[in-house]
């Protein structure tokens, strides 16, 4: 007649699978790309401080250069048409003469005359 009553089991809540796990991917993939533009930015930032450093020792060699080139004083740059203007008087010799525009020369390649400069001190050399 009577069955014997089974025992009570708690009920269980039953979780949802698909939201949370969909939330845990969306927020692990966001993570994901946020770390990897990261590194990426920081890989760029060390490509161009490697840049910067190798331009700045070019730059470094490049004067060390022209200082072992140049005389220990060199004149400001607002004195450098006072040369041009003192080989006014022609020179007897005509080996002299050479070695002055050799001289111009230089300096129109060092950037302390201008060609206009450079022209108009040669004429005289020249006269």
């Amino acid at each position: 007649m009577f069955r014997p009553m089974r025992p009570i089991r708690p009920v269980r809540a039953v979780r949802p699978v698909g939201r949370p796990l969909a939330r845990g991917l969306v927020v692990g993939g966001a993570a994901y790309a946020a770390g990897r533009a990261g590194a990426r930015r920081a890989a760029e930032e060390q490509d161009q401080d490697r840049a910067i450093a190798e331009l700045q020792a070019e730059q470094d060699r490049a004067a060390q250069q022209q200082a072992g080139q140049q005389p220990a004083y060199a004149p400001p740059p607002a004195a450098a048409p006072g040369p041009a203007a003192a080989p006014a008087a022609p020179a007897a010799g005509g080996e002299d003469v050479a070695s002055k525009l050799a001289q111009l020369a230089q300096l129109v390649q060092q950037g302390l005359l201008t060609p206009e400069e450079f022209a108009a001190a040669k004429a005289r050399l020249l006269a």
